[in-house]
């Protein structure tokens, strides 16, 4: 038997899927599943006539593998990804990789890399965006690992991954849990895309009250300009889409509780553990977690009143023109926000994250893939220093000509009593990072009085501190 070149365990949707892609690719796949049933079905439905070479047990699943052994797994993230590890290890070789391919946390990534390491094996925590479709046809693939292991699986990687502007978007990000926490910053922009946008149709909602295929089409306008993504694509899809249970549009139909898997709150806690400011996304999470909160927000509903509104009578278009900068505006914000998070990861670990690269690979496969990840793009390659994405010349104009649309829309927002928690987060952020001098200087009085937390002077040199006796 023909030895494969690549080797994965799981066979879910998203295992079965890049598995055949890699196929597609040319490349030999054995597979395994702890379930035969799974892997007997597979064989003899999608896999079929393929190289894909069905095994019944990890021993026979090793033994099929062309050395360096190369074993992705695609199970669930936490305690299962670590019993599989277990169970190849004593079947594997130094020199062998194993890939989890999961949402795994950085953190646990990290852990099972320098175990495996110690051992003289290879581990790498790639992410993997997509979906489904993305994982068949080419996802944006974010691999954390060694340099040494990255040239083993190199070929394979950049193949099956997507491809924008004539580049795979596939990169070695760094280290040990560089690929996982690359992916989680993603996914921690993915829920402030998301949230932002919804915020955009609650303001068209409550102001201009159009019909859902006059949301479709707004939607569709704004996705042939800058706004041009996939998220704003499938968007205008569901507004366009009718319910076939109902006259409605099936938007309208669906509950108002939104879920989450848990990344969108991991970004989070790990950009407060530095002490970065990450609001847009926090915004996107805490308003996640409070649109489950249904019960209590329809007792409320009853119970407080909200702004007496009149109908909007100004200029329709100017008004959807306003909304479409201020959605810009905060998207770009959200961005730059992830990508000081990045950066500051990427001094703490060592890991010598290349933001071009990032975006670069962002730019196809990916749920956040987006025509202005090529203007990102550009800008770390004009300057990788780059502090923040909001001083680059290209971003700042675009703000600076936004601002006036974007205050408009979220003082509009407050006059009809519409929640925009992301829309004001990221002007806010906005507002606090231009400024020369904020109301801290008060707040740190108030920490010295009550528990002697000391201040430093405009008049003394940094880093002297002092402390009144207010009393």
């Amino acid at each position: 038997m023909s030895q494969c070149d690549i080797g994965l365990i799981g066979l879910a949707v998203m295992g079965e899927n890049l598995v055949l892609n890699m196929a597609s690719k040319g490349f030999s796949v054995a597979v395994y599943n702890r379930t035969t049933e799974v892997t007997d079905k597979f064989a003899e439905g999608r896999a079929k006539g393929k190289a894909i070479t069905p095994c019944r047990s990890l021993e026979e699943f090793v033994a099929a593998l062309a050395k360096p052994r190369k074993v992705q797994i695609m199970v669930k993230a936490g305690a299962p990804v670590d019993a599989v590890i277990e169970q190849l290890i004593p079947l594997l070789e130094p020199g062998d990789i194993i890939i989890d391919g999961g949402n795994s946390l950085w953190t646990d990534t990290q852990r099972r890399e320098k175990a495996l390491r110690e051992r003289g094996l290879h581990f790498f925590g790639v992410g993997v965006s997509g979906g489904e479709e993305g994982a068949l046809k080419g996802p944006s693939i974010m691999p954390g690992g060694s340099a040494e292991g990255w040239k083993a699986i190199e070929p394979i990687y950049t193949r099956i991954a997507a491809v924008a502007e004539g580049e795979p978007c596939c990169r070695h990000m760094g280290t040990d849990g560089a690929g996982h926490y690359v992916k989680m910053v993603h996914n921690g922009i993915e829920y402030g895309d998301m949230q932002l946008i919804c915020e955009a149709y609650a303001i068209l909602k409550a102001t201009l009250n159009p019909s859902a295929d006059e949301l479709a089409a707004i939607f569709g306008e704004w996705n042939h300009g800058e706004l041009d993504s996939f998220l704003i694509d499938i968007t205008t899809r569901i507004l366009g889409f009718k319910d076939h249970y109902s006259d409605h549009p099936l938007v309208d139909m669906i509950v108002d509780k939104a879920g989450q898997k848990g990344t969108g709150k991991w970004t989070v806690g790990h950009a407060t553990e530095m002490g970065v400011p990450l609001s847009v996304i926090a915004s996107a999470v805490e308003a996640r977690i409070l649109s489950s909160l249904k019960n209590d927000r329809v007792a409320a509903s009853k119970l407080l009143p909200g702004p007496v509104t009149q109908p909007f009578t100004g200029d329709r278009k100017a008004l959807i023109d306003a909304v479409r900068d201020a959605l810009y505006a905060s998207k770009i914000i959200s961005y730059a926000q992830g990508f000081v998070q990045l950066g500051v990861a990427s001094e703490r670990y060592q890991w010598h994250l290349n933001f071009g690269d990032i975006s670069s690979i962002w730019r196809g496969g990916c749920i956040i893939r987006a025509r202005f990840l090529n203007r990102i793009t550009e800008a770390y390659r004009r300057n990788p220093e780059l502090k923040n994405l909001i001083l680059d010349p290209y971003f700042r104009d675009i703000i600076v000509s936004s601002q006036a649309n974007w205050r408009r829309v979220v003082q509009l927002a407050v006059e009809y009593g519409v929640a925009v928690p992301a829309f004001s987060a990221a002007l806010s952020y906005y507002d606090s990072y231009r400024a020369e001098r904020l109301p801290a200087n008060l707040l740190q009085a108030q920490r010295d009085y009550f528990g002697a937390h000391t201040y430093e002077r405009i008049d003394k040199p940094e880093g002297d501190f002092f402390h009144t006796e207010w009393f």
